[in-house]
């Protein structure tokens, strides 16, 4: 019996290096050994692709379900959905067609997730603009997967070596972020990242809260929002039972975190925790989507039209992604 999980990966916007990294990735021995990788895009396009400079020696196999495919190394096995070809659209270009493509790709995968077909979606990158000009009405992936698992407000988690980081603030201005730093807003979270961190099988261990201010804010001395809100949150958090620590200062809570002292990190704003895992592995920055009753990881990395087409893009994000998706969905719990 083989035991590796079926990893349903749509192969993201075509004019972007989706459906190069997904090749790369799929033929990655180990990716190959850990996972039963299933491309949902389009046959011609990958196609297209294995033409680019550097790729490796690829059959592509069209299947209709899972249980259809030859996992076996050197096989990409896809669903095919043929809603594309080639001469349509420009690489490197913000194209409606590519965006309403790539939409249809994550449908079909977030489907096979749902009726328990894939065990994780591993997910290659899409462009804002292409899915504003098919009219879309997404901003990006998290919304998607939100849409289509009616999940109402999924939760990203970062991921790189044995750290893991949550956001209670993403996409807003730094300004906006202070203000929605709040007691309640940090109990919420908190309560509800847990529920994530069982979901992938993390049951000990301790979140941190990372601080907002220089050293935590010096007890209200560099402004007070860990005096009126994290440390309330955190006393709160702690007479409901839950194993929680902070405010830890920013500057030392995610070396912290790498040592093992936490399971967790609670990121007060966007680019509080995306700096501190991108510096330390950029590429193996995976972000994993909680909260929802599927399993979804992704690269963290844009379509880079850039170098689309060149067959320069580094897979090694798309491989992690995978890995990531492999790792945790034996175990997953919806």
């Amino acid at each position: 019996m083989d035991d590796r999980p079926v990893i349903a990966v749509p192969m993201g916007d075509p004019a972007g290096v989706g459906p190069e990294i997904v090749i790369k990735a799929m033929m990655n021995e180990e990716v190959t050994s850990k996972a039963r990788c299933l491309a949902v895009g389009d046959e011609r396009i990958l196609r297209r692709a294995l033409g680019f400079p550097n790729m490796p020696q690829v059959k592509i196999r069209t299947v209709t379900d899972p249980e259809e495919g030859d996992y076996r190394q050197g096989i990409l096995n896809v669903i095919d959905l043929h809603n594309l070809a080639p001469e349509e659209y420009e690489m490197g270009k913000v194209s409606g067609k590519c965006g309403q493509a790539a939409y249809e790709y994550i449908e079909r995968a977030v489907r096979l997730a749902m009726d328990k077909k894939a065990g994780a979606v591993s997910t290659a990158p899409i462009n804002k603009e292409s899915l504003r000009a098919a009219g879309i009405p997404y901003i990006g992936h998290t919304e998607i997967f939100g849409a289509l698992t009616g999940t109402a407000d999924p939760l990203t988690i970062f991921e790189v070596r044995n750290m893991r980081v949550f956001f209670l603030t993403r996409h807003m201005s730094l300004r906006n972020a202070c203000d929605a730093i709040t007691k309640e807003r940090i109990v919420d979270y908190v309560i509800r990242s847990q529920k994530v961190l069982r979901q992938l099988g993390v049951e000990d261990g301790v979140m941190a809260i990372a601080g907002l201010n220089p050293h935590s804010g010096e007890h209200g001395l560099f402004g007070d929002e860990e005096v009126t809100a994290v440390y309330p949150a955190v006393e709160q958090l702690k007479a409901m039972g839950y194993q929680v620590e902070g405010p830890i200062g920013a500057d030392s809570v995610f070396h912290l975190a790498l040592q093992g002292r936490y399971n967790s990190v609670m990121s007060l704003y966007h680019d509080q925790g995306h700096i501190a895992t991108k510096t330390l592995d950029f590429y193996r920055t995976i972000s994993i989507t909680g909260g929802m009753p599927i399993l979804r990881t992704s690269v963290d990395h844009g379509t880079a039209f850039d170098v689309a087409g060149t067959g320069r893009a580094s897979s090694i994000s798309m491989e992690e992604a995978i890995l990531v998706g492999a790792k945790y969905a034996p175990g997953f719990r919806d």
